[in-house]
């Protein structure tokens, strides 16, 4: 028996990941128990009559409850979200770690938040010696949690993995339309990012942003419906299906993405699938994933103005993608 423990992944690139693992996990003939997010019950896409799904609310109490109830119960456990299991058990364990904020928090975060995450990263401290092995999506993240967490290399395996999510269908891009496909915690950068695009919107009166912000982040979505009052073109088109999100990417012409910090950047392989080029942040999870067309310091807004003026030039270089999917290993683990 099988145990793909993902509690604490609700949304965002962990949802998208975590549906595609249920999705290629079922196609299989293993027995497994999924236990999930109780907030995503009604939102998911799989129903299952030969595996078991158990909702629950991701409150580590209960989850220590859990475990201790079902020490014994699994022979191989994948706990898919950055948190080792509570209790050791007798299960070959695999934990997932895909935050980057739980490895180096952004100078410019707030007192509270950096509290918070440092108390989480007390809490991985805490549980580390419950598993096995971690599994990280490229070596710069293996690089940093085995210095953060005095982890051995040896136990951390490099398997990146993430749908096909290739359009069929054929849209015609705009050659001065920019996306950024994220939500909105404060390390995505879309602030900057806004008044950048502001700028070059004044300078040369072209271009269109389109953003992806859900109404959870109410003060940016405000920001965003101001500068639209003043006529910048930029479209929040929120939370959308991924059927629709394909049409954005592919009506694109760049996909900018300025956030200060990620484990992997799920939107950039995403985007350059479906034919976007990419203007990036010249940091290094950009070029693990992928070789941007553009890049920029995304700490400065003119670094931004500079990389939008730069891509109204006719000569700039195709973006390409660095990673291929090892779904079919992270598979044959468990």
């Amino acid at each position: 028996m099988i145990l793909i423990d993902a509690l604490y992944i609700n949304g965002g690139g962990g949802k998208v990941l975590l549906d595609y693992l249920i999705f290629e996990l079922e196609k299989t003939d293993k027995e497994i128990t999924f236990l999930l997010d109780e907030r995503i019950k009604n939102k998911r896409n799989y129903f299952s009559e030969k595996n078991t799904f158990i909702f629950m609310e991701a409150d580590l109490k209960k989850r220590s409850n859990f475990y201790k109830k079902n020490k014994s119960t699994f022979s191989s456990i994948l706990c898919f979200g950055n948190l080792p299991p509570n209790i050791r058990t007798k299960a070959k364990v695999y934990t997932y770690f895909h935050q980057s904020l739980y490895l180096d928090l952004p100078d410019d975060m707030n007192f509270v938040k950096k509290g918070i995450y440092k108390l989480k990263t007390l809490v991985v401290r805490y549980f580390k010696p419950n598993t096995d092995f971690w599994i990280v999506q490229n070596e710069l993240v293996q690089n940093s949690l085995s210095k953060k967490y005095a982890i051995n290399k040896s136990k951390i395996k490099i398997l990146p993995f993430y749908p096909s999510f290739l359009s069929h269908e054929k849209f015609e891009r705009n050659r001065h339309q920019y996306i950024y496909v994220s939500d909105a915690p404060p390390h995505k950068n879309h602030l900057l990012l806004i008044e950048a695009f502001c700028a070059f919107y004044d300078k040369f009166n072209i271009g269109r942003l389109v953003l992806t912000v859900s109404e959870e982040f109410l003060p940016l979505v405000e920001v965003i419906k101001e500068k639209v009052k003043l006529n910048y073109p930029i479209e929040n088109i929120g939370f959308v299906q991924r059927e629709k999100l394909q049409q954005y990417y592919s009506e694109s012409h760049y996909h900018i993405f300025p956030s200060i910090s990620e484990s992997f950047g799920l939107g950039l392989v995403e985007a350059i699938e479906n034919g976007c080029d990419i203007i990036g942040a010249d940091l290094p999870y950009t070029y693990e994933v992928c070789e941007p067309s553009i890049a920029f310091n995304p700490f400065e807004v003119n670094s931004i103005l500079d990389a939008l003026t730069l891509s109204m030039q006719n000569n700039i270089p195709k973006s390409t993608s660095k990673v291929k999917n090892q779904i079919e290993k992270i598979i044959d683990l468990l």
